[in-house]
Parts: structure tokens; sequence; C-alpha cells
């Protein structure tokens, strides 16, 4: 005669409480002093008016031993236009126009107030926009 089998209810197991890790000791870290930057964004509709108008501004930085980093050439902008030569009729016949906008980017690393000065009274060429940020 087949005996029963008895099922026993099998007893789950307690998870384990997470071990606390002990935080390790370090000894303090010299914090840095934080390093300022002189951003200096430069553009004009002729490439060689902007590459005189940079070289004028980092001739001025070195004469007073600023360290520089660049002139960093940005991406040229394009705009382009194209509008119909005739107002009415002769809708094929149409005229292509585009402007370049060209970029470049100069840092001046820890500036001295003399530099920012000498940078202000900078007399550049008309048609070269400057955009002067303190990072």
């Amino acid at each position: 005669m087949p005996t029963a089998k008895t099922t026993k209810p099998i007893a789950k197991k307690a998870k384990a409480a997470p071990k606390k890790v002990a935080a390790k000791k370090t000894a303090p870290v010299a914090v840095a002093p934080a390093e300022h930057k002189l951003r200096i964004r430069v553009c004009a509709y002729e490439h060689k008016i902007l590459d005189l108008s940079v070289k004028q501004i980092m001739d001025t930085a070195a004469r007073f031993d600023a360290v520089v980093v660049g002139p960093v050439p940005l991406p040229t902008e394009i705009k382009r236009w194209t509008v119909n030569r005739s107002t009415f009729v002769h809708k094929d016949a149409r005229e292509q126009f585009e402007m370049r906008i060209h970029k470049r980017l100069i840092d001046i690393l820890n500036p001295l107030p003399k530099v920012i000065e000498a940078l202000t009274n900078l007399n550049l060429p008309s048609g070269v926009t400057i955009d002067v940020k303190m990072v």
C-alpha cells in the first residue's frame, strides 16, 4: 500500500542585514584656488581684419606676461538668401547672396587687472565685434 507523502512547509531563509562598512579616514585635501579665465570671442565679416585684431589682442596680453590659450577658430556662420531678380515674372531668374561671419576664441588664464585695463583701452578696426566674459 502506498504511503502518503507528507509535505513540510519550506521555511524561508531570513535575509542577512547588509554589512556596514566603516568609513575610511583620509587626509584632508588642499583645495586649489579657483582658476579665473577671461574668455574673449571675436567676430568679423572679413577674416583678414579678424586675424589682425586677434594678433593685436595677443600682443597686448603677451606684453603683460599673461597666459594665453588660443586663438581657437570657431565654425564660420554662413547666412544665405535667394531672391528673385524680377518682381513679377521670370521666376527662374534668381540671385543668391551669402554672408560669412568668422569667429575666434581666446582665453586668458588668471588675468591681472593691468591686462583687463589694457584690453578695454584697445583700439580695434570697425566691423570687429568682441564679447568678453569672466569664466
